[in-house]
């Protein structure tokens, strides 16, 4: 059973996230959470900005605030988001680190936190991008088991990030944007689906 997704996307990722959030009925019980590499001076414009396209209630969350199925958190800028599991369910925490590629959200802190606690139900997915965070924490998700997605880079704004996570060899599968989100629903409805796999 998938109960968190973790999302990573820079350049051109507005659109990108438009598309995947509208294919999400208000009945999807698994979490998510967004890494949106953006400029720290933006405050809270993105989430409201995203919210247009999301059925499901989509906020900015707070320290230490747990993590509850059929939401979607989109990390604040200017802070990591990671996750910690607990003994009353796992909860977002934030750290003021150095930047990771330049970026602070960065997905590779959201993604290496949540394989850590979620392990096999999670899902990884990139988007597009212009540097290569995200890519070591496909792997890491791969590594406790979860299942990865990368956009087809010929559908992407900026390939390179997509690319990056490919060339890991950890990506399970590669869609185009457009078939993110049936996806997600596909797996969603049948757990069993959660352990497929399929060569790249």
């Amino acid at each position: 059973m998938i109960e968190l997704i973790v999302v990573g996307t820079s350049a051109g990722g507005l659109n990108a996230l438009e598309v995947l959030l509208k294919g999400l009925p208000k009945s999807f019980s698994a979490a998510m959470a967004i890494v949106q590499h953006r400029d720290r001076h933006l405050g809270s414009q993105l989430c409201q900005v995203l919210g247009r396209y999301c059925l499901l209630p989509l906020t900015e969350p707070e320290d230490k605030e747990l993590i509850l199925p059929g939401r979607v958190y989109l990390a604040p800028a200017d802070y990591h988001l990671l996750v910690e599991a607990g003994r009353g369910g796992s909860y977002f925490t934030f750290s003021h680190d150095a930047p990771v590629w330049y970026s602070r959200p960065a997905i590779d802190v959201l993604f290496k936190s949540a394989a850590y606690a979620y392990r096999q139900k999670l899902v990884g997915i990139i988007l597009t991008g212009a540097n290569h965070d995200g890519a070591q924490g496909i792997v890491t998700i791969k590594q406790y088991n979860g299942l990865t997605i990368a956009q087809e880079p010929t559908t992407a704004y900026s390939p390179i990030m997509p690319e990056a996570a490919i060339a890991t060899g950890a990506v399970d599968w590669i869609l185009p944007l457009e078939a993110i989100a049936p996806f997600l629903l596909k797996i969603w409805r049948s757990p069993s689906n959660c352990n497929l796999s399929k060569d790249i």
